[in-house]
């Protein structure tokens, strides 16, 4: 299981910490002509090698890379402005299904419950990095659908506060969840719904209400249902 979590982790650092928004725009733009696109499966393949560190998977790494090429040169040759959106989804799953697939058959093995220790942390770690940018970026997605920056016009805010104030309560939730203590995770929705919607009463504010309680389920939805994941694991 240690192997197949380092494959899922080298997708989430190469896809959506390494991965800048200029990179995603020139391959949107260019698509299989982008130098972007070529640097970006390169960048994929050295974290494979580099979070495996060993040599003798060469094979199953170089095929999820080749998986990872293609996934995203079809991605690029399909997609268009308004298909965006599902195509994101799709292009994630379709990475997801390869990594598993080619594991399994490389392998031909199941989970098992050997090196637990090294697992859990490796595990750990897998769930707090997806619960940060990959979810900010899931969820930008999602809210692709809506004009978010008519919604939010006149409204004065930090910069990026929105942003760091989801992925400080995901990971607040998925530390609860693990902990056990599920009452905390309820008191957080409590204290967040005081400072978020005590302001939004009047009728003008219904589309940025639902807006807030969208996301707020959303990312609290994704954080305990990563939290479940890992106790089910663990």
């Amino acid at each position: 299981m240690i192997l197949l979590i380092k494959l899922v982790l080298a997708h989430l650092i190469g896809d959506f910490i390494l991965q800048p928004k200029s990179w995603v725009k020139s391959k949107e733009k260019r698509k299989l002509k982008s130098p972007k696109l070529y640097l970006h499966v390169a960048i994929h393949m050295a974290l494979l090698f580099i979070l495996v560190w060993d040599v003798s998977y060469w094979p199953l790494l170089l095929i999820i890379t080749v998986l990872h090429f293609i996934i995203d040169a079809i991605k690029l040759i399909f997609q268009n402005k308004k298909t965006k959106r599902q195509w994101f989804f799709i292009d994630q799953l379709l990475h997801l299904i390869s990594i598993f697939a080619a594991y399994f058959i490389y392998t031909n093995t199941w989970f098992t419950t050997s090196e637990i220790p090294t697992e859990s942390a490796l595990l750990l770690l897998t769930c707090l990095l997806f619960l940060t940018k990959p979810v900010s970026i899931i969820m930008q997605a999602i809210f692709s659908k809506w004009n978010i920056e008519k919604l939010t016009k006149g409204n004065e805010s930090l910069k990026d506060a929105g942003k760091y104030i989801g992925i400080l309560e995901r990971l607040l939730v998925f530390i609860f969840i693990v902990m056990n203590h599920w009452e905390a995770v309820g008191f957080l929705i409590t204290a967040k719904s005081v400072f978020r919607f005590g302001d939004l009463k009047e009728s003008k504010h219904r589309k940025l209400t639902e807006y807030i309680l969208i996301g707020t389920l959303i990312s609290f939805g994704i954080a305990i249902i990563t939290g479940i994941i890992f106790q089910i694991l663990v």
